[in-house]
């Protein structure tokens, strides 16, 4: 089944009054969602329009049912493991600054391995701590130890530095960094693998030291070596699952937006951004409606942003040429599997990253060149495992499971001509159907490293490509990762949320905050404090509480996520 952005969704929709609304924001990730909710509790009537019927981009989850009706199994599609959670972690904060503090409960991984990297004849399972990583990885990988230490000195050393730094950081801050991060100014730019040259590091060292890479979608020898201690240091701090999954991060959002005067319109999907004499003054959609606001944010992809809904002739030379060079991560490949077996009796609460080989380059060089990689990675992760009480993802005794890989973006490799934003029809071509289920074979066969009775249990079975994100997402190259995250896209090169047209703001994972589930949601306060002139990242770390908690709806007896998200 091709499907994993549902087109289903409730009769009729919502009639929406045109005035009124003082900002208006395209797209419903996690990015502009968290950027609506503190618009809307900071006084703006805020629209979010989003052209799925359910709120939360690469957040939401899906539904599917199984033996005639029978079974119905949750996947997630991009909420899988989140770093940082505890009390006074960077997401909690975010939440507990609109009025959600004690709404989402986040439910710890296996705090001794929260990721467990399988390669040939090497198991190494990641802990929590800076300390105890250290240790560990120094005895699986004796023979590279002082290298180990030198690296992990740079890595944990930046990542204390750079805790203490505001974003964006601005030329006249330099001078004074130089002193206050050491490690940030010596390092941060240059590339991981310019650091393990440093470091002596040998080829084993690098594969376990990059192991989790898929996050990013980066190979060392173009990883800043910042983007890679942040990463480092934000599971450090543990790694989470939001309980009830990932549905309860954008349906709570949509509550404080809705609480505080703001709405949600779903099936909304916006096709032009109206810039007049130089000022965004609202959005036309598909359907020709127009709604007029003085600010617009958008959480939509950012080369369809500046190209499609500004349009090249409000844009200056400049612009054009930055937007043209604008390099996209890498795509993934999804395989999502219902099991009629409980994995909680069978594997560990931990993330899965399988390898068939050391290359730590090689699979990133196979993908840019087109084709897919000769030495696969797998990622593999249970949701129902993570949160093995809530029903709605897997009923009792069965689990559901989700296996992806990073793959090549490019058209040709997966028989496609112009793409599906461009209306393109090609779920039934032949050769992107056979294409589409060998990897699938691939990815269930990879899982079978871990389960090896895989095959024997499985119900359901769907994947999703790099063309079914495009289609769903509209997202240049079909990927959920934004602009790519090299040091000459990385930064202060990377975009800020304000834009040369008045009015119009950025967020999401392509903006100088950076992606991910953390990433966004910061940009999303920062998008915010730039329509405001306010810096809400420092008040929110002060305790500040905007908005009325005592307004929010949710969680009652009944509520369900996934519909309080339409």
């Amino acid at each position: 089944m091709e499907h994993v952005w549902s087109t289903g969704g409730p009769e009729g929709e919502v009639q929406m009054d045109n005035n009124g609304w003082d900002a208006i924001v395209i797209g419903s990730g996690l990015g502009g969602l968290t950027a609506a909710a503190y618009l809307a509790t900071n006084g703006k009537r805020t629209l979010v329009l989003e052209q799925h019927y359910v709120a939360g981009g690469n957040t939401h989850v899906f539904r599917r049912k199984a033996q005639h009706g029978k079974l119905q199994f949750e996947f997630d599609v991009g909420v899988h493991y989140l770093g940082d959670c505890g009390p006074d972690g960077g997401i909690p904060t975010i939440l507990r600054g609109v009025g959600l503090g004690d709404k989402v409960e986040f439910l710890e991984l296996d705090p001794e391995g929260f990721s467990t990297l399988m390669f040939p004849g090497l198991t190494f399972k990641v802990p929590k701590g800076w300390d105890k990583y250290r240790e560990r990885l120094v005895a699986a990988l004796p023979d590279d130890e002082t290298g180990l230490h030198r690296c992990l000195d740079v890595l944990e050393g930046m990542a204390q530095e750079f805790r203490k730094i505001s974003l964006p950081v601005k030329p006249e801050d330099v001078p004074r960094m130089m002193q206050e991060a050491p490690n940030f100014m010596r390092w941060g730019m240059r590339t991981l693998g310019a650091l393990f040259d440093d470091c002596g590091l040998g080829q084993k060292a690098r594969a376990v030291l990059t192991g989790e890479s898929g996050d990013y979608a980066l190979p060392p020898s173009r990883t800043p070596v910042l983007l890679h201690a942040m990463l480092t240091d934000h599971y450090m701090h543990g790694a989470f699952y939001p309980k009830g999954g990932g549905q309860v991060l954008p349906a709570h959002l949509v509550d404080v937006v809705r609480a505080n005067g703001g709405e949600l319109r779903t099936k909304a999907r916006v096709e032009r951004i109206i810039v007049e004499d130089g000022k965004a003054l609202g959005v036309r959609l598909a359907e020709g409606e127009e709604i007029r606001a003085p600010i617009v944010v958008s959480n939509a992809d950012i080369k369809r942003t500046y190209m499609e809904m500004v349009g090249e002739e409000h844009l200056s030379p400049g612009t054009v040429s930055r937007v043209n060079q604008w390099r996209m991560a890498l795509p993934i490949f999804c395989v999502y599997l219902g099991l009629d077996v409980d994995l909680n009796d069978r594997i560990p609460n931990t993330n899965y990253f399988l390898f068939t080989g050391f290359d730590s380059e090689g699979m990133y060089r196979d993908c840019e060149e087109g084709r897919m990689p000769t030495e696969l990675w797998t990622y593999m992760t249970a949701a129902s495992v993570k949160d093995p009480h809530t029903e709605a993802i897997a009923p009792r005794g069965h689990s559901a499971v989700e296996i992806m890989t990073l793959v090549p973006a490019d058209y040709r490799l997966w028989a496609i001509e112009q793409g599906p934003a461009a209306g393109e029809k090609y779920h039934r071509k032949p050769e992107y159907r056979s294409f589409k289920e060998q990897l699938t074979e691939a990815m269930i066969n990879a899982a079978e490293r871990v389960i090896p009775d895989i095959r024997e249990h499985i119900v359901w079975r769907e994947a999703a490509t790099p063309i079914t994100q495009e289609r769903f997402t509209f997202s240049t190259g079909g990927t959920s990762y934004g602009i790519e995250l090299s040091p000459g896209q990385f930064g202060p090169s990377r975009p800020d949320p304000t834009t040369e047209i008045e009015g119009l703001y950025l967020t999401g994972a392509s903006t100088v905050f950076g992606h991910g589930i953390a990433g966004v949601m910061r940009g999303g306060v920062g998008t915010a404090a730039a329509v405001l002139h306010r810096d809400l990242m420092s008040e929110v770390y002060a305790g500040r509480v905007f908005g009325d908690p005592s307004k929010l709806t949710a969680p009652g007896p009944d509520w369900d996520p996934w519909k309080a998200s339409r």
